[in-house]
């Protein structure tokens, strides 16, 4: 979904088709047109060395992360121990912050596990808004969350912090669309870019395999 206008019309198209074609036509994927190199590298959270870090940037309220989160949920669980994956809310406007304080508040209450993909669901199967603080409040007690606990993880100050950390990280990536994966601060790839979601994942696998061996 593109930071201007909220939509990306490549993933899944003829052309997204073609992408992935010419991929398998020149036995790999090619930098500029499948994948992007950072000319500077992001900032990791990671020691250096220590893994490969692995970025995916979402919003909750784009149906096209909600559409790739199936296939991203099953690809993570199979990386191996040396891949350190982490999802990262984009704040790019006021609407997309209030996705990112969802997030972190339930990082905070350590309920990423129980209730991501009910966030997904709620806002693009089921219809509901989730945009007004009461209203988010209300969605978490339905689901078994304690409404105070909640309201108070989704207005503190470490929530604040680390929505302000992800708004930099995006940045720095100079992502201006979702889903998009980064990779140990040194490249990035989406669906609009590799062709299609399972190129994209392709994709990023390809690029773990390049920091593995250094380049």
């Amino acid at each position: 979904m593109k930071r201007r206008d909220f939509s990306i019309h490549l993933a899944g198209t003829g052309l997204g088709l073609a992408l992935a074609g010419s991929v398998h036509a020149q036995g790999g994927p090619v930098e500029g047109t499948h994948y992007v190199r950072l000319q500077t590298a992001a900032p990791s959270s990671l020691p250096e060395g220590k893994k490969v870090e692995v970025v995916e940037f979402f919003w909750y309220e784009c149906p096209h992360c909600y559409q790739f989160e199936p296939l991203l949920d099953t690809w993570s669980k199979r990386l191996a121990p040396d891949v350190a994956f982490r999802r990262v809310p984009v704040g790019f406007t006021a609407r997309h912050q209030i996705g990112q304080k969802i997030f972190y508040a339930l990082e905070e209450m350590g309920q990423v596990g129980a209730m991501h993909r009910k966030v997904f669901t709620a806002i693009h199967a089921q219809g509901k808004r989730l945009l007004a603080e009461k209203d988010i409040v209300d969605f978490m007690v339905a689901n078994g969350l304690d409404g105070k606990k909640f309201a108070e993880a989704f207005n503190s100050f470490s929530v604040a912090t680390k929505s302000n950390r992800a708004k930099q990280l995006s940045e720095a990536y100079k992502i201006d669309g979702v889903p998009a994966i980064g990779i140990q601060g040194r490249y990035y790839t989406s669906g609009a870019l590799a062709g299609s979601h399972e190129r994209a994942l392709a994709v990023t696998d390809y690029l773990i395999g390049r920091v593995r061996q250094g380049a």
